[in-house]
């Protein structure tokens, strides 16, 4: 087994791109992080490549695992073609000795498998702080009822956005309904200046949103899904993810991805409902 650190971004993209192409939509993160870094437009908080720690591990067949940590956050891994290599995995986890690793966010195998070998060699244990299912989307349900106007968010709708963006990572990160108030402003401008988030509006108010993430060659992420408390079991963040999702596929993406949270049976029977095809389980694990 061959370990090899990178550091520089540009040949770390040049090698693994392909490798992770091969599951796309599995590795929307992963390909997402590194078409970022190798781009180099944006390097604010974790975007800035610098700080990242970029790895893979190789036997005379090539690649046969990919390591990407952006810190704060966890590190994501890719086994090539899912076929996990133990010797592979041991062989990270000792070239990765002098570096702290928070905990891992891969598919659930892997993770499972990565985050034992790891705190059995550091004297840690884990937990799981979320067990996700990723989907795939190609064709859109025609039976979906179609509910109100999706539009783009735009600086007019500053008087709430905000909000139904703390209240959605507050659900998210936390499982909570408690959020954080905004107090500055930048964070949420840039967010529109993306171009990516979206509206539902029923007869001119809004109702629900969502939004578009990491754009792939073929593959477009769906996100940032949240309908307030006082509007849901209306069927409009159906409508809107069913919406948002015909519009990623009449750009020209063949394939809308996203992630769910196991323990939120209402959201996967929504997806799955829409035309989400389930594609593999993904687990978000902590060392302590």
């Amino acid at each position: 087994m061959q370990y090899k650190l990178y550091n520089d971004v540009h040949e770390f993209y040049k090698d693994t791109y392909d490798v992770l192409m091969r599951d796309e939509a599995q590795n929307m993160i992963l390909l997402g992080n590194i078409i970022i870094g190798n781009e180099g437009k944006d390097k604010t908080d974790w975007r800035d490549s610098a700080k990242w720690v970029m790895a893979t591990v190789s036997d005379v067949n090539g690649i046969c695992l990919t390591a990407l940590m952006t810190p704060p956050h966890n590190i994501t891994l890719y086994s090539t073609d899912n076929i996990i290599n133990h010797q592979a995995i041991k062989c990270l986890i000792d070239g990765l000795a002098e570096y702290n690793i928070p905990g891992v966010t891969t598919e659930k195998k892997l993770a499972d498998i990565f985050a034992k070998e790891y705190t059995a060699q550091k004297g840690l244990t884990f937990k799981t702080t979320m067990s996700q299912r990723i989907y795939e989307l190609t064709a859109v349900n025609p039976d979906i009822e179609q509910l109100g106007v999706v539009r783009l968010l735009e600086e007019k709708d500053m008087h709430f956005f905000p909000y139904w963006l703390e209240a959605f990572n507050a659900a998210v990160d936390y499982g909570k309904t408690e959020m954080f108030i905004p107090q500055d402003a930048n964070v949420y401008h840039y967010r529109l200046s993306t171009k990516k988030l979206y509206v539902l509006e029923i007869e001119g108010s809004p109702v629900s949103m969502a939004g578009f993430t990491r754009e792939m060659q073929t593959a477009v992420g769906v996100a940032f899904v949240y309908t307030p408390p006082y509007f849901r079991g209306n069927g409009y963040a159906s409508s809107c993810v069913a919406q948002l999702s015909q519009i990623a596929l009449e750009k020209g993406f063949t394939k809308c991805v996203l992630y769910t949270d196991l323990l939120n049976p209402t959201s996967n029977s929504i997806y799955q409902k829409i035309g989400y095809k389930p594609i593999c389980e993904s687990l978000m694990l902590k060392y302590e």
